[in-house]
């Protein structure tokens, strides 16, 4: 764009948590059919969260096998988002993730094909943020109590235009810089911080812009007794 607004448009907005040593990678068509599957988001979110790791390891961790881990690290690493960690050789070679942060540009993809590829992609990430949400929520009494109230897994109704949709993400943007970015390297040195999962997920109500699916009621009439109501978890904090 030739002209910057003052709340920077999505395309424009700068990695949240200041300087990003891990590097981004701007996803085109053909690294994006790459990325485009539920496993490869899952195991490259491994590597950018946990650090350098087996094939063995990660699939552990993604509860596959072996040998499905390993074919879609290759693929991963053949489209450059993974790539060998230089570390001593052992038995089983090391992985690395080749960036710390993915960004997508939608209306790169405008035609019906990289479309398509683009809302599988999506997707997939979708999936894995609420993979990670049950898991936590699975474990929240296994938590000590400080950090279970610290908590939260909360949802807000707004009416916004656009443009104050895109300043408050830059403004949610803003407040997550000033708190340091999780770095695996850093872990251990202070035993009172763990790592902390923030999702961050803003856009209009499904149905509101576009219609609703057949039987479905429209944003504007919800079916009071047959739509979940906003979750809060105690307590909520909407700061």
């Amino acid at each position: 764009m030739s002209n910057t607004p003052e709340h920077p448009a999505p395309a424009e907005r700068p990695w949240p948590l200041g300087p990003n040593p891990g590097g981004e990678v701007v996803l085109d068509a053909r690294s994006l059919r790459g990325l485009a599957h539920p496993l490869r988001v899952k195991l490259l979110g491994l590597l950018r969260s946990d650090g350098p790791a087996t094939v063995t390891r990660l699939a552990e961790c993604a509860g596959v096998s072996t040998a499905s881990a390993s074919y879609h690290v290759r693929q991963l690493a053949a489209y450059g988002f993974a790539e060998p960690d230089p570390r001593p050789a052992g038995r089983e070679r090391w992985w690395r993730a080749a960036h710390q942060t993915t960004r997508l540009h939608t209306e790169d993809f405008a035609d019906v094909e990289s479309a398509a590829l683009a809302g599988a992609y999506l997707q997939s990430v979708a999936d894995y943020y609420a993979e990670q949400t049950r898991a936590a929520v699975a474990e929240m009494h296994l938590l000590p109590t400080d950090w279970r109230e610290a908590s939260s897994t909360s949802d807000f109704a707004l009416r916004l235009t656009s443009d104050q949709l895109s300043s408050l993400v830059a403004d949610l943007f803003e407040v997550i810089g000033r708190y340091h970015r999780d770095d695996p390297d850093a872990a251990g040195e202070d035993p009172e911080t763990a790592p902390v999962v923030l999702q961050l997920q803003a856009f209009p109500r499904p149905g509101a812009l576009t219609g609703p699916p057949p039987g479905r009621p429209s944003a504007d009439r919800p079916a009071a007794q047959s739509d979940p109501p906003s979750v809060q978890a105690s307590p909520h904090r909407p700061e």
